[in-house]
């Protein structure tokens, strides 16, 4: 197989940037067109950085083209990875994969069937701080895994994103859109989920834009916006998860995770870098030495200062295992268990009852130094 794949992207809105620029600091893929329904927004990507602007079934029929990244709003995340399928392209997707359990298991009918493959954000698990936190797990350093909490929790999107309506729909809510990365590292790091109970809320029915340029316009709320989930893991560990759009402060901790020997504090899994801490039958909490994994180096000026961003690292890693013959860390079968888990919660909690999940995946192998610099240029 060739040593490098075409990548065509579709959907050029804001996220789009983050991959335009990190592409090319990563080995088997090169970015060579990208579309959108929005031909002037594909048009002004393309200018930006050197691809060709194209229709979607011109991208789709480009030859050029090996996966395409799916890049689209949540609630067209299926159809368009289904019609990539479907022209013969392997799929990337921003999360969440899909928005039910059933159309996951129809990407992987049509995969199978073509031969092709699937692999989803969130990659940020495959940061230096994750990787470094998986290692201090792996090595026995808190034990075994009993327990845990996590929290991500604010007050919501309006406050700053433009047209931020899709985030209270079906399909959206703090759990489908921050869960993924809290879900992908848990299973990072302890592995699948065996059952979810949950409880779902919501403060109010409609919300107030305050976001340019539609300040002051009303939008409806038809999802829970505070959900508390409780995840029993294979392994037996039980895992708390409060995510909320209704919490204006608060002062828990990202992710902790608490073992037979020691307790570990996991910085927000939904960025690569930050200071892992943890601390043994003494209770003494201090941070782990850093380590000089290359994906924990601050690459990116952002407003609370420099930081490491490495996303496309997924997408690589998709790609040279493609070409290597070997399991993609973000393959279908974690983020469709993901997915599992996280519809399960929303079901638990309008059903008010625990849920069994129906998949169960394997842990991603670990990514040390070495196998994150041999997944850059």
């Amino acid at each position: 197989m060739t040593k490098e794949l075409g990548v065509g992207i579709i959907g050029c809105g804001n996220i789009s940037t983050t991959y335009f620029s990190l592409a090319p600091l990563f080995r088997g893929i090169e970015v060579r067109a990208c579309a959108d329904i929005n031909v002037a927004a594909a048009q002004a990507r393309a200018e930006e950085f050197n691809v060709k602007a194209q229709t979607i079934d011109e991208l789709l029929a480009n030859d050029e083209i090996d996966v395409v990244v799916n890049l689209t709003i949540p609630d067209a995340h299926y159809s368009v990875s289904k019609r990539i399928l479907e022209a013969g392209k392997h799929v990337y997707s921003e999360k969440p994969l899909v928005l039910t359990l059933e159309q996951g298991e129809e990407l992987r009918r049509i995969a199978q069937e073509k031969n092709l493959s699937v692999g989803c954000a969130p990659d940020t698990f495959l940061g230096g701080a994750h990787q470094l936190a998986r290692k201090y797990v792996d090595e026995g350093g808190i034990g075994r895994i009993t327990s845990g909490a996590c929290y991500v929790m604010g007050p919501g999107m309006e406050s700053w994103h433009p047209n931020p309506d899709f985030f209270f729909l079906p399909g959206g809510g703090p759990i489908l859109d921050m869960g993924p990365y809290y879900i992908a590292n848990l299973i990072n790091l302890i592995g699948p989920v065996k059952r979810v109970g949950a409880m779902t809320s919501m403060a109010n029915t409609t919300r107030t834009i305050t976001s340019k340029p539609r300040t002051g316009e009303i939008i409806e709320v038809k999802t829970p916006t505070t959900i508390q989930a409780l995840l029993e893991f294979v392994s037996g560990a039980t895992v708390t998860l409060s995510a909320s759009w209704d919490v204006w402060s608060h002062r828990h901790a990202n992710m902790e995770l608490y073992g037979t020997e020691g307790s570990l504090y996991v910085p927000d899994p939904n960025f690569f870098g930050g200071t892992v801490e943890v601390s043994g039958r003494n209770k003494e909490i201090k941070a782990l030495e850093a380590w000089e994994h290359p994906f924990s180096v601050e690459n990116q000026q952002h407003p609370q200062g420099m930081m490491a961003n490495y996303r496309t690292a997924g997408l690589a890693d998709m790609a040279v295992a493609l070409i290597e013959g070997r399991d993609a860390r973000c393959s279908l079968e974690r983020t469709l268990h993901g997915v599992d888990v996280m519809t399960s919660i929303l079901k638990s909690g309008e059903e008010r009852r625990f849920v069994d999940l129906t998949t169960t995946c394997t842990q991603p192998a670990a990514l040390g130094i070495e196998e994150a610099k041999a997944l850059l240029r």
